[in-house]
This record gives structure tokens, C-alpha cells and sequence, in this order.
């Protein structure tokens, strides 16, 4: 397999995975997590009423940054990748990050801090090389 580079451009609701061969910035998208709000998340009907807005969307938010980072794991595991980089808005990039093994975290080749999940390939590719 050559080296490949996957992309992860995540917001709270929604975590586009690309892939490049090596560093040069060619993107393909090869997936598209979406947020399900609440659907499959774990939080029971009785805990959802239990929790206020703020609380709720918070909790949701730290279930779906772990199952991004699941997703990445289970890459890693299976050596779909050999080097990460990261862009999400700063909160949940560390969410994120929190939840990364130390292996995973040595194959992360960049962050940005900045939430581009809306843009298209092209424009993502040209924000990262900046």
C-alpha cells in the first residue's frame, strides 16, 4: 500500500474523511459521518428529558467526537492511513483528541483549528496549504 494521508474536516454535526497519496494535497472523499441528534447515540428517552439544552447538545457532541474517533482508530488499526490531519473548530478538535489513543496521536501530521466542513475539496485543499 502506498502512503496514504486522510483528511478529517469535522464539525460537531458532521465529519468528512479524505484521502490523499502522500503529503500532496489531491483530495477524494471516501466518507461523510453525519450526527444522527440523538438517534443511536446512547442517550436513553429518560436521560434526554433529564439533561437541559446546553447539556444535551453537549453530551451529543462529545458521543459523536468519539465516534470520530473511533472511525480513526479502527483506520489506523487496520492501516488504512499513515498520517492525519485534523481541521475542526477548536472545542471539538480537542474532544476529538481526547479520545485518541497515544498511537493514533503520533500520526498527526497537522491541526487547524477551524471549522471547513462546508467547503468543497478544492477550496479545503488550498485552506490547508496555507
Amino acid at each position: 500500500m502506498s502512503d496514504i494521508t486522510w483528511v478529517i474536516v469535522a464539525n460537531a454535526g458532521r465529519a468528512r474523511v479524505f484521502q490523499s497519496e502522500g503529503i500532496a494535497l489531491n483530495l477524494q472523499e471516501i466518507d461523510d459521518l453525519v450526527d444522527t441528534g440523538g438517534h443511536g447515540t446512547g442517550l436513553t428517552d429518560k436521560e434526554a428529558e433529564a439533561l437541559s439544552g446546553d447539556e444535551r447538545k453537549q453530551k451529543l457532541e462529545a458521543k459523536f467526537a468519539k465516534r470520530v474517533a473511533e472511525y480513526l482508530e479502527q483506520g489506523r488499526s487496520q492501516q488504512k492511513y499513515h498520517r492525519l490531519i485534523l481541521a475542526a473548530e477548536s472545542r471539538f478538535l480537542g474532544m476529538i483528541r481526547a479520545d485518541l489513543s497515544e498511537e493514533t496521536h503520533r500520526l498527526i501530521f497537522e491541526q487547524v483549528s477551524e471549522d471547513i466542513t462546508e467547503l468543497g475539496a478544492k477550496e479545503i485543499e488550498t485552506r490547508l496549504r496555507k
